[in-house]
C-alpha cells in the first residue's frame, strides 16, 4: 500500500493542536479551582457597562469553552461551566469574550478583517481540496493552482485572527488588573488560562500552514 510521505505534515500539524488543545484544558481545571468573590457574568457585565455598551446582552450556553462574541447579533455567549462560576479561569475567558465585544464598538481594524474574510476562509476550505484533487486527476495545473490559493485563504484568516485574539486578552487583562477584579495569584491564573487559549490559535496557524505545504508539495511531485 502506498504512504504519502507528506502526510507526516498533518500528523504533525494535528499533534501540535492536540497538545495545545490538552494545554489550555488542563489549565482552566487548574484555575478553575482558584476563586473570586464576584461571577464571570457579573465581570463580564461590569465590562460591559464601563465601556458603555449597553446593547450586548449576556447568555449562557451549553458546552464546556464554547465561549464567544457574536457581532451580527451583539451576543456574548458564556459556556455552563462559565457563566455563574466564580472561578478566576471562568471569569479570564469570560473578560477575553469582553474584550472582543469592544473591539466591536471601537471598530478594531483587524477584527473588521477577519469578519470580513470569514466567508473566503469557508469558501476556501470547503473547495480546495475537491478542485486539488481534480486537478490532479486531469492533469490540469490550473485547477491545482487554485485550490492553493483557495486554502491559502483559510492560512490568511488565521494569521488575522492572532492579533484579534491576543489584543482581547491583553484588554481583558488591563481591565481586570486596573479595576482590581483581580489580584496577585488571580490575575496569574487568568493570564495563564488566555495565554495557553491562544496557544491553540497559534497552533492551528501552524497544523493551516502544514496542510499548505503539503498541497504545494503535492502539486509540485504531481509536475514532475
Amino acid at each position: 500500500m502506498y504512504f504519502d510521505p507528506t502526510y507526516i505534515l498533518v500528523i504533525i500539524g494535528a499533534a501540535v493542536c492536540g497538545l495545545a488543545s490538552m494545554h489550555v484544558k488542563n489549565t482552566f481545571n487548574k484555575y478553575n479551582d482558584l476563586y473570586s468573590s464576584v461571577t464571570a457574568q457579573e465581570v463580564a457585565a461590569t465590562m460591559l457597562r464601563d465601556a458603555g455598551i449597553d446593547d450586548v446582552r449576556i447568555e449562557s450556553v451549553s458546552g464546556s469553552l464554547t465561549d464567544h462574541y457574536d457581532p451580527t447579533q451583539k451576543v456574548l455567549r458564556l459556556s455552563e461551566s462559565v457563566y455563574g462560576s466564580y472561578s478566576v479561569a471562568a471569569i479570564g475567558v469570560a473578560a477575553h469574550e469582553c474584550g472582543h465585544a469592544i473591539q466591536h464598538k471601537e471598530g478594531y481594524m483587524p477584527l473588521k478583517l477577519r469578519s470580513l474574510s470569514v466567508p473566503a476562509a469557508n469558501f476556501g476550505s470547503v473547495l480546495s481540496w475537491p478542485l486539488m484533487v481534480l486537478g490532479i486527476i486531469l492533469g490540469y495545473r490550473p485547477l491545482t493552482t487554485i485550490g492553493i490559493l483557495l486554502f491559502s485563504l483559510v492560512v490568511l484568516f488565521q494569521l488575522i485572527t492572532l492579533p484579534v485574539e491576543f489584543n482581547a486578552s491583553s484588554r481583558a487583562l488591563a481591565i481586570l488588573d486596573g479595576k482590581g477584579v483581580l489580584r496577585g495569584e488571580q490575575l496569574q491564573g487568568a493570564k495563564a488560562v488566555l495565554s495557553a487559549a491562544a496557544m491553540t490559535y497559534v497552533a492551528a496557524l501552524f497544523s493551516s500552514m502544514m496542510q499548505l505545504t503539503r498541497l504545494i508539495l503535492i502539486s509540485k511531485r504531481n509536475d514532475d
